[in-house]
């Protein structure tokens, strides 16, 4: 069992869950953990070595600059609609980001043997 690899997908599926749940229940602290959620999981991406590792580390930057002015729209102005747009680019980077490590699984499992 590889416990970097865990953490890794833990933060990942962390991140998506907590952005949905923004989404459920606009509350900004909810936005707030999701950003910060997702920051960490950027930055357990640096510096990996896969064969999709820059398509998932792209795909989590761009999570990143989708929820953190959707934090800071909705924590300053308090427009919620525009939060919500922010956040469901967001959430549509996480569900690229959750394929990847799929297809990432798959292609592992074929060498593996």
């Amino acid at each position: 069992m590889d416990w970097g690899r865990i953490i890794f997908i833990f933060f990942t599926l962390m991140s998506l869950t907590s952005t949905v749940g923004f989404l459920f229940e606009s509350n900004i602290v909810l936005l707030f953990l999701a950003t910060a959620i997702n920051f960490i999981s950027t930055t357990l991406r640096i510096g990996t070595r896969k064969i999709l590792s820059s398509e998932l580390f792209a795909s989590s930057i761009v999570a990143d600059f989708h929820l953190i002015p959707a934090f800071l729209w909705y924590q300053i102005l308090g427009d919620l609609n525009v939060a919500y747009a922010l956040t469901i680019g967001a959430l549509i980077a996480n569900i690229f980001s959750i394929c990847i490590i799929l297809i990432e699984s798959i292609k592992a499992q074929d060498t593996d043997y």
